[in-house]
Parts: C-alpha cells; structure tokens; sequence
C-alpha cells in the first residue's frame, strides 16, 4: 500500500492532505495556488509513493460552481497519472467540518482567517472522509 493524497480543488487554491503509507492516519500537507497545482503534484508523485488520489466532489448534493471544475480537474489527472485511480469523496460541508476543528484544537483566529490553511484542512477531512468508508 502507498500514500493517498487528497485535493480540496478550488479555482483559485487547493487543499492538500496526504496519508502515512498503511492509510491510517491523514494529515494536512498544504494549501497551495491553483495555478501550480500541476508542478506540486509532478513533486509528490516523483518524491513519495503515492498509490491513490481522492478529490473532493462537490456535486454530491447538486451542480455547484465548482462542480465543472472539479470534473476537469479529475479528468486531466486521469490523463496525467492513469496508473493511479482516483477516489471521489462527497465533500459536502468539508469547510464547515474544518472551521470547526480548527476551532476545537485551538488555532488562533489569525491562522484560521487564512485560506489556505482552511482548505487544507479540508482536504483533511476529505481524506478521513475516504479512510473511513
């Protein structure tokens, strides 16, 4: 077994969450610029052993903004990597999830105003999400 990387794709930024190698415990890796998502992604692959991808869906409960974006975000990732297989996790109130845990550890309010650090901890959720089914 190898690591699941998760993505809280959004247009503008990405939350990524990444698993320890037995898929047991999943753990906040960044909040990154959508627009080097590509160059991330060609990093971790190339330096770790990621065996699976989970991408939030947000269209679980209907189209969404983010919905077609997110179907071609997958589909350039199928191209792109077609030997790993991809995971698509309801990501329904995945942000709603993460404020509140933010909240409950502790994490100050200036470090939670940020957006990256919120969809990173989405991607997190996300990815306990996938662990748990």
């Amino acid at each position: 077994m190898g690591k699941a990387l998760a993505f809280d794709f959004g247009v503008k930024r990405t939350g990524l969450a990444i698993t320890d190698e037995l898929q047991i415990i999943a753990s906040p890796l960044e909040g990154v610029s959508t627009e080097i998502i590509w160059d991330k992604i060609a990093e971790l692959v190339a330096s770790g052993k990621i065996s699976d991808f989970v991408v939030g869906d947000p269209s679980f409960l209907g189209e969404t903004n983010n919905s077609e974006p997110v179907r071609k975000f997958i589909t350039k990732l199928r191209k792109e990597y077609p030997a790993i297989p991809i995971h698509e996790v309801d990501e329904s109130f995945s942000s709603r999830d993460a404020m509140s845990a933010m909240v409950q550890g502790g994490m100050k309010k200036s470090k939670r105003r940020d957006k990256k650090t919120l969809d990173m901890i989405s991607a997190t959720v996300i990815l306990q999400r996938y662990l748990g089914q």
